[in-house]
């Protein structure tokens, strides 16, 4: 695409977008809508480019007297889009409101989800821990004299920096705690040097899933999971590798030299502990668990996925590991009414090739996010990538043949070396919301290869 052309389509995406995305929901309760006439052979008001900030509105106004498209023409549509030699697709089509399945291709047979499954543990941590909480960052005073205790609370978000209370990532940061701890030290009249040591005790079990592939941790796809970590898991923003082995022990190392820069030395080696007393000199607190998922879903980070997963075991009252973590994810998904006994779940992030779910369930998992509008795990709808805009749909869907569904579909992406998925939500050309799910697995040309396929897909359904 050239430049004018690219210029012209992000103009139009930035008008489109503003028209279905603040901020995204439906209720899906049709004596709740507005009876509006169905609208047949133009756009619907949400497709549309708003004229003024007045007209701006969500998708809860979208008729359920909008006609649904007809099933078999939709079949033989996404049949011919979906035609791949390189390995073997799934998918499910429902209606969002009357959760009729108007398509499905093996819709029941469950495939490798990838990082698909980072919508069930965002929905579960969204319902444990609540939409508004946030993760401290605490120094307490040790139990000897000039001791200091750094105590994780399972923000994986830190940075080195001052807080930034704008952001997501790096909105605690460590010059801001060393600075509060500085202040706190000098009215107890402790002028350093002071010892300093981590109790990360939150998390249990071996930090490393053991059905992670370690090509893809020594990718830097994932890292081993800490209660506490600076930028998500990594050494710098969007550092893929290497990554820290020990997230905790970095975080203190970074802490100890904001200390200095507040003019608190240190000494010794810095060691773990799981004793503290109750006095503490300064905290620090993460971004809401909302918009910590909510980034995580746009931007598919695993680890901060893993993170959450284990916050989600302590609060239910499980060992915060890896296996904690999917049984108590698995628990909360079912108590909000998901049927998961066809789902397997080795992790939380869709990196281990043993995750096995169908494009049945995860349709139910989107609808039950779009169902939730107002609730705390109806939050996680913000989250989903917007075709041809951001995240990790931010160059798909902007060219043809695709073009005509950017800004329209709403999906989670996954990729592994031979799985390529989306899930998600569109509004079509009708104004019916389709919620869908597409799993290519077995790709023998890697996820890439599947991606125009997928699409094209997803773009029939804009279009039906």
């Amino acid at each position: 695409m050239g430049r004018t052309s690219r210029t012209v389509t992000s103009a139009l995406l930035v008008l489109a977008l503003a028209a279905i995305t603040v901020p995204v929901g439906i209720n899906l309760v049709p004596v709740l809508l507005a009876n509006e006439p169905a609208v047949v052979s133009v756009l619907p008001a949400a497709q549309l480019a708003p004229t003024s900030l007045s007209a701006i509105q969500g998708i809860s106004s979208v008729s359920p007297q909008a006609p649904l498209p007809d099933p078999a023409q939709l079949a033989k549509d996404l049949n011919t889009a979906l035609a791949f030699d390189g390995g073997t697709f799934s998918a499910q089509v429902s209606d969002a409101i009357t959760g009729q399945t108007l398509y499905s291709k093996d819709g029941e047979e469950p495939g490798i989800p990838a990082s698909n499954l980072k919508l069930l543990t965002s929905a579960a941590a969204l319902k444990s821990l609540g939409a508004t909480t946030r993760m401290s960052t605490t120094v307490l005073a040790g139990t000897t004299p000039g001791s200091l205790v750094l105590r994780a609370g399972g923000d994986a978000m830190l940075a080195e920096g001052e807080s930034k209370p704008s952001a997501v990532m790096g909105h605690a940061g460590l010059e801001t705690l060393a600075r509060e701890t500085a202040v706190a030290l000098a009215k107890t009249g402790t002028a350093g040097p002071v010892t300093l040591s981590i109790d990360d005790s939150l998390f249990s079990g071996p930090a490393l899933n053991p059905g992670w592939d370690i090509e893809d941790v020594n990718a830097g796809e994932i890292a081993p999971i800490y209660p506490m970590a600076l930028y998500a898991g990594r050494t710098a923003p969007n550092q893929p590798a290497p990554r820290p082995v020990d997230s905790g022990i970095a975080v203190a190392t970074a802490f100890a030299a904001a200390l200095e820069k507040a003019g608190v030395a240190t000494t010794g080696t810095i060691t773990r502990t799981s004793t503290a007393t109750d006095n503490v000199l300064a905290k620090v607190e993460s971004a809401t668990v909302a918009a910590q998922v909510q980034y995580l879903l746009v931007e598919s980070d695993n680890y901060l996925a893993e993170v959450m997963g284990r916050l989600v075991a302590v609060k239910e009252k499980q060992p915060g590991s890896a296996v904690g973590a999917t049984k108590a994810v698995r628990s909360v998904l079912t108590g909000l009414g998901l049927s998961l006994d066809a789902v397997t779940m080795v992790d939380n992030c869709g990196l281990a090739l043993g995750n096995l779910i169908s494009a049945h369930d995860l349709v139910k998992t989107v609808s039950l996010l779009l169902a939730s509008e107002g609730t705390d795990v109806g939050q996680a709808v913000a989250g989903l990538p917007i075709a041809g805009l951001n995240g990790t749909l931010n160059g798909r869907f902007a060219s043809a043949p695709s073009l005509s569904a950017a800004g329209v579909v709403r999906a989670k992406t996954g990729t592994l070396r031979t799985v390529s998925a989306l899930s998600g939500y569109v509004l079509n050309a009708q104004g019916r919301l389709l919620v869908f799910s597409i799993m290519g697995n077995n790709l023998t040309a890697g996820p890439a290869s599947a991606i125009p396929t997928i699409d094209a897909a997803a773009t029939v359904l804009a279009k039906s």
